[in-house]
């Protein structure tokens, strides 16, 4: 394992100065793609990622539609600038790939995809700033940009992750504790529903610590959640009082 350049964990504190059981600030605004049907920013700490909805619209090639029941397509993209090391490539990576397609199966079950049959409905993420936590920031922003669109939904998926550092569980992996710490796992919940639609494991994890994890999940997704919601509703009394003018 390679030795990270300052300690991951400290006198109970993180290399951040965050608890263990902390989220990194939290931010988010939804309806920021004016061109987009929906979208929303999402950042944790300084990892950024935007999201941009189109559709539902008519499937093309039309011989790739369903008679019973929407496509959703979802492509997930670091943006060139978005890491502190070398400059990344713009052509879509194999984990790039894989993202979007673990993204697409965590946003299904919250999709009500039968409403919209013969139909594809488009996401589309960028991650601007990348610190750790890419792939559940994105799930947040792409959750909140359906809803933004409009589309019918059961409920909202919120990503969080959860990782094990110097062998304590910790809520919301930085890129330090991402890339040095000893596990790592994603995982997308929909609160209302107390359904789990992402749940992936890196390391070893004993049963109990694992447990652990799960909670310490449900609770940062629970907080998600709250600010998502806030935000969503924000942007509604703005197109309210734009309609309405009150």
């Amino acid at each position: 394992m390679k030795k990270p350049p300052v300690p991951l964990l400290q006198n109970g504190l993180r290399a951040d100065g965050r608890a263990p059981d902390q989220m990194r600030e939290v931010q988010i605004q939804v309806g920021t793609v004016s061109n987009a049907d929906g979208s929303a920013v999402v950042s944790y700490g300084a990892t950024t990622a935007v999201a941009a909805v189109y559709g539902p619209r008519e499937m093309h090639p039309r011989h790739l539609s369903l008679p019973d029941r929407g496509v959703m397509r979802v492509r997930y993209h670091m943006a060139p600038f978005s890491t502190k090391d070398e400059r990344k490539s713009p052509t879509p990576s194999r984990r790039e790939i894989e993202i979007s397609k673990v993204l697409r199966e965590a946003l299904e079950p919250a999709v009500m995809l039968e409403q919209y049959p013969r139909s594809r409905i488009d996401v589309f993420i960028e991650i601007l700033q990348a610190d750790g936590s890419t792939r559940v920031a994105s799930l947040t922003a792409a959750s909140l940009a359906l809803a933004d669109a409009g589309i019918y939904m059961r409920d909202l998926v919120v990503g969080v992750s959860v990782g094990l550092v110097d062998g304590t569980v910790v809520l919301d992996l930085n890129g330090l504790e991402d890339n040095y710490g000893e596990g790592d796992m994603p995982v997308g919940y929909m609160p209302n529903l107390r359904r789990f639609t992402l749940l992936q494991l890196d390391g070893a994890w004993t049963r109990e610590k694992f447990l652990e994890a799960l909670g310490l999940a449900v609770k940062g997704a629970e907080y998600v959640y709250q600010v998502a919601r806030e935000a969503l509703k924000n942007r509604y009394m703005a197109i309210a009082e734009e309609i309405y003018g009150r």
